[in-house]
């Protein structure tokens, strides 16, 4: 790997960031009660994947996750997939959250809520704890117990973690998605779990428009027979129409009489105390090639995974506050919330990020005095195409992390945040994602930040790079993610995958008992990571595997080009067809210099074999609903695969975007272009 392909370093953490950093107080705790000790995280990291259950124990006993719980191993079984973790131990996920208020002052504001539909909101800790039991003591007077489903269709707001936490107190299963879903996607996700109850909205408002739900929620209800009652929370104008349709046979309740309906404080409050494996909450593939497959997260897995990430690669802590762009229907609002299992106070944002203007998210980072700010690689690529620099307009002292993930991050996405918000900032890019509600490989406070790099692999994940045969590669070297031992976030299992063969095949089909993330990954000398796109999109150029996220880094940096997407079409023939497509600014034409531009910079910074046989101008590159390019769907059309096998138009954020691409697959027909 050359010198130019290892990055620069942006920024080394300083003494004192370190001495104070949750990894140095969890180092100190493993010396006083283990009697080990590390001299750098590399070495702890690797103590941490050799001695698995040791590791893991000491989550337990350092944070006190369950105190007097008795469990008659920490890992009963192995084996990928079916570990067992902690069997014979009782927990609940949202009483050791809640507990987490006790770090301080109850008083102190635990979630604070922006959105484009209503006005500001808070909640410290104790209000939140009251509004939890009271609606959690509603869900049980109504009937939701252990391993029952409650679903939600629910914007970022205190309500949606109020609703989330009140759910999992009495062992239900949660599952969430936003409001920005369509009816046919929600239904496919919801009707396949047969949820007993429904907590959502029927109007919302995004980027100064409003968009009414009640159609939807009606043909939600009634293609779900099992839903037996709907808790209805108006949202938008606070007046905003009931469902116009009503099963017979389904219950309706306003939000403010479920949480009057009882008068329970938090002290009297029974939690429901679970098995470690206990389903918690379920969440969903993309759908954008199929059913969605429901991924189901144990209670222990994920209380067990988020307290590890909030301390030691987050650096939560009381006196953090954390933020970041995403939706509920996206497993970042899971993580999100996690944050408070460090008694950190969290921010959410319902809305357009740029709405009325860029100055949304930095105006509300200056006011909740935000320490830990994170968004998408596609935010910084808006504000960069609009020319807007925060630090001219804001005092962003307080930030001290930046945290980016949703697709790969390039160097200058890395160099914009030190450029335009400050330079004393821990960047951090992850990569992990709904499958374990967690990353992979992500930060740690106390190692430098180099551009476009991914720090570390994180503790207690065995993370490897492999080829195609299974054998591990050096560094510098594109290859396969694998995770050769098991965590405990990893699904316990698929819904209505009685066999297990679904979750197998996901994840266990090409490396029997090693499980394949589907991420294409190289290693720096250093140990970081630097992610190169999805391995399913990958393009394979005369037996050379090329990562897409690298053609768009130098694609997209190309004056006048805004979005792109590559796919490479492996014909039987032996022919290869690598068509790029590329969105342009307004008032920019893709002319035969810009071509011969975009063809030197893919062969100057990439290779020869990174320059595609055509380029064409699109309206739009076509996106899932999570932020994501559909480069497969659209690989599959080119194949000769039917519009309606390739992709859900619900599960997409532009559904109208892939008209051009079903045309263009129809003209492939006819022979690839000249």
């Amino acid at each position: 790997m050359s010198q130019s392909d290892e990055g620069e370093l942006l920024w080394q953490p300083s003494a004192t960031r370190i001495e104070n950093s949750g990894l140095t107080a969890y180092r100190a705790w493993l010396n006083r009660e283990a009697g080990v000790s590390f001299d750098d995280y590399d070495a702890l990291w690797r103590w941490s994947i050799e001695n698995p259950a040791l590791f893991w124990e000491s989550i337990w006993r350092c944070y006190d996750i369950a105190p007097g719980q008795e469990y008659t191993a920490v890992l009963g079984s192995n084996g990928m997939p079916g570990a067992r973790w902690f069997p014979g131990a009782q927990l609940n996920f949202a009483e050791y959250l809640l507990r987490q208020g006790d770090r301080g002052d109850t008083a102190r504001v635990a979630v604070f809520a922006e959105s484009e539909s209503v006005a500001c909101s808070t909640l410290s800790w104790e209000e939140l704890r009251l509004h939890v039991v009271r609606l959690a003591s509603y869900l049980r007077d109504a009937g939701i117990g252990p391993g029952d489903r409650v679903v939600a269709y629910l914007p970022m707001s205190c309500e949606a973690v109020v609703a989330m936490l009140a759910c999992i107190s009495v062992g239900a299963v949660w599952s969430c998605c936003s409001p920005d879903f369509g009816a046919k996607s929600v239904i496919e996700r919801f009707e396949q779990i047969q949820p007993k109850l429904i907590i959502a909205i029927a109007h919302y408002r995004y980027n100064q428009k409003d968009f009414k739900r009640s159609r939807e929620m009606s043909d939600i209800l009634a293609a779900i027979p099992s839903l037996g009652e709907l808790i209805y929370l108006p949202w938008g104008d606070r007046k905003s129409p009931l469902p116009p349709v009503m099963p017979a046979s389904c219950r309706l309740t306003t939000w403010q009489d479920a949480l009057e309906a009882n008068a329970a404080s938090y002290d009297s409050f029974a939690f429901e105390t679970l098995p470690f494996e206990h389903p918690l909450w379920i969440m969903y593939s993309s759908g954008t090639t199929g059913a969605p497959k429901g991924i189901v997260h144990s209670q222990g897995g994920a209380l067990l995974e988020y307290v590890k990430y909030a301390w030691l690669h987050d650096d939560m802590g009381p006196e953090q506050v954390k933020f970041f762009v995403t939706t509920t229907g996206w497993t970042m609002f899971n993580i999100l919330v996690g944050g408070m299992m460090a008694g950190a106070a969290i921010v959410l944002y319902d809305g357009h990020p740029a709405s009325p203007d860029e100055s949304r998210l930095w105006d509300m980072a200056d006011r909740y005095k935000v320490t830990y700010f994170g968004a998408s690689p596609s935010y910084v690529n808006a504000l960069v195409q609009a020319g807007y620099s925060p630090r001219i307009h804001h005092d962003l002292a307080s930030i001290k992390t930046i945290a980016l993930t949703g697709s790969p991050s390039s160097r200058d996405t890395f160099r914009w945040f030190y450029q335009h918000v400050h330079d004393d900032l821990h960047t951090i890019s992850m990569s992990g994602g709904t499958d374990i509600s967690s990353a992979f490989i992500a930060g740690a406070v106390e190692l430098p930040v180099y551009a476009g790099e991914i720090q570390c692999a994180c503790l207690g994940v065995d993370v490897a790079v492999f080829d195609d045969s299974g054998d591990e590669l050096r560094s510098g070297e594109d290859g396969e993610l694998v995770i050769r031992q098991p965590m405990p976030s990893m699904p316990i299992f698929f819904w209505n995958d009685d066999d297990g063969s679904r979750y197998r095949a996901s994840y266990f089909e090409e490396y029997p008992g090693i499980w394949r993330h589907g991420d294409l990954v190289r290693r720096s000398s250093r140990g970081g990571f630097v992610i190169s796109g999805r391995s399913d999109a990958t393009l394979n150029r005369f037996g050379v595997r090329i990562g897409t996220a690298e053609i768009y880094r130098a694609v997209e940096s190309i004056e006048g080009i805004e979005d792109s997407l590559i796919v490479n079409i492996e014909l039987p023939d032996a022919q290869f067809f690598m068509p790029l497509f590329v969105v342009m600014e307004n008032g920019v034409e893709l002319d035969e210099p810009l071509v011969r531009k975009i063809a030197a910079t893919l062969s100057s910074e990439c290779s020869p074999r990174h320059v595609p046989d055509k380029v064409y101008a699109i309206a739009e590159v076509p996106y899932t609903l999570t932020g994501k390019k559909l480069e497969v769907p659209v690989k599959k059309l080119f194949l000769g695969m039917p519009a309606d096998k390739t992709m859900n138009a619900g599960a997409m954020a532009n559904p109208r975007a892939m008209e051009f691409f079903v045309d263009f697959a129809r003209s492939l027909q006819g022979g690839l272009p000249s």
